[in-house]
């Protein structure tokens, strides 16, 4: 009977691993990326029932529900003041799939076998939508059709300019991976086969992630010795320049992104503007949003909803006759600040400290299983950088596809003594 309990088990396994990555490949085609998610918190749900969802002493189901806490209640308390409730109530409800599926992630990646295979398979979709995007490059078409005007689109498609982001969150699965399985030679091969397409994404937001990918990678690779770590910067840093010099000339829409760039040159408010693609109007709003609601903010996602009442005149964002503006800051601290206010800035510091915390206090094979989420999730939320919206479906759900993959890679392994998982 042992060796049919031991297929079920590996069978059960490799079914929650195909359920969590299933978020990933889904991630592209929008709403379609919500059906695994519903299958894992209906799963967590059974479990939770049957008494085989918690176990004593999980320091890292204690981490979820820790992150979960201080992600969703700064939401739900900025309802009771936000300006659009009906949209931030939803949103706060919405949220608490998030912690049914980071628990099902944990449950299910916890085998050996399990947790060895998600970093190799993530590389693998990501590899795969970069091949597209240099498909793309190459003959303008891909999976997701033609490219936008101005940018390479790949697998999300010209109406979804996600590419640069997603490719840039995601690349320390595929450096580390090929590291991993070619060594340094495939590391660089890797780094180049990555650069292109994040350029071409046209996301100046996606070229500093990714430049901080690199960086650390980097500094990693050299053991932390400054003097074999400068060279190597200073050949990631050439390399970026090479690439983005031969993009210049090779396209339009590339060149126009890098000419937008340097009006910032100019040093005037309006040529700083500019080069941020209006950022800057929407950050003065910001501020103003929060000086005016400090404690909880305007309500989750109701951003674009109270950005009339603060624009300047003129502002670009706001329509003529519309009541809606921008739908987010552009910047996490002040998306936070802007929509659930000290409280959801505390909340989130919380939630940062927490997640170094438990990665200060496990031991380097739990480092190691979370190196790469762990950098994709700090390249997503680095502070000095433009950002999507964190308290979106879409976005929101992606960063916590990576907390959960975080959190599962930090629990200690261990091979189930019960029956495997409802599938």
């Amino acid at each position: 009977m042992r060796r049919p309990i031991e297929v079920e088990r590996t069978t059960a396994t490799r079914a929650g691993v195909a359920i969590v990555l299933g978020v990933l490949v889904l991630l592209p085609f929008g709403r379609l990326a919500e059906l695994p998610v519903a299958i894992g918190v209906l799963v967590t749900l059974v479990l939770a029932v049957r008494g085989r969802l918690w176990a004593p002493g999980d320091d890292a189901q204690r981490l979820v529900v820790l992150l979960f806490l201080a992600y969703a209640v700064p939401i739900a308390l900025s309802g009771f003041a936000s300006v659009a409730a009906d949209k931030t109530w939803s949103t706060a409800l919405a949220s608490l799939r998030h912690l049914g599926f980071a628990l099902f992630a944990v449950h299910v990646l916890r085998r050996p076998q399990a947790q060895a295979a998600v970093v190799p398979a993530v590389a693998a979709v990501t590899l795969l939508w970069i091949l597209d995007a240099w498909v793309q490059y190459l003959t303008g078409h891909s999976i997701g059709g033609a490219p936008e005007a101005e940018r390479l689109s790949g697998i999300f498609g010209a109406d979804n300019i996600k590419l640069g982001p997603v490719l840039a969150a995601l690349s320390p699965f595929v450096l580390l991976a090929a590291r991993a399985r070619f060594g340094r030679s495939g590391l660089l091969l890797a780094f180049l086969l990555v650069l292109v397409p994040v350029l071409l994404s046209g996301s100046r937001a996606a070229w500093l992630s990714y430049a901080l990918v690199s960086v650390v990678v980097a500094w990693h690779e050299t053991g932390g010795s400054l003097r074999r770590f400068a060279p190597l910067l200073v050949g990631v840093g050439l390399a970026f320049v090479m690439a983005a010099a031969g993009m210049r000339f090779d396209s339009s829409g590339f060149q126009s992104r890098i000419e937008r760039s340097l009006l910032a040159v100019e040093g005037t408010p309006q040529a700083l503007d500019e080069a941020a693609a209006g950022r800057l109007s929407i950050w003065r709003t910001a501020i103003d949003m929060i000086r005016a609601h400090p404690l909880t903010g305007v309500g989750a996602r109701g951003f674009r909803y109270d950005y009339p009442e603060h624009a300047a005149p003129g502002d670009r964002f706001v329509v003529e006759g519309s009541r809606e503006g921008a739908s987010h800051a552009h910047q996490i601290v002040l998306e936070v600040l802007s929509e659930t206010g000290i409280v959801g800035l505390l909340g989130w510091i919380v939630g940062a400290v927490a997640a170094v915390r438990a990665w200060r206090r496990a031991d380097r094979a739990a480092r190691a299983r979370a190196y790469a989420p762990a950098l994709a999730l700090v390249a997503m939320c680095f502070p000095l950088n433009t950002h999507l919206a964190f308290y979106s479906a879409w976005w929101g759900l992606f960063f916590w596809w990576l907390l959960a993959l975080y959190c599962a890679a930090l629990a200690a392994p261990r091979e189930p003594s019960v029956r495997p998982l409802p599938a």
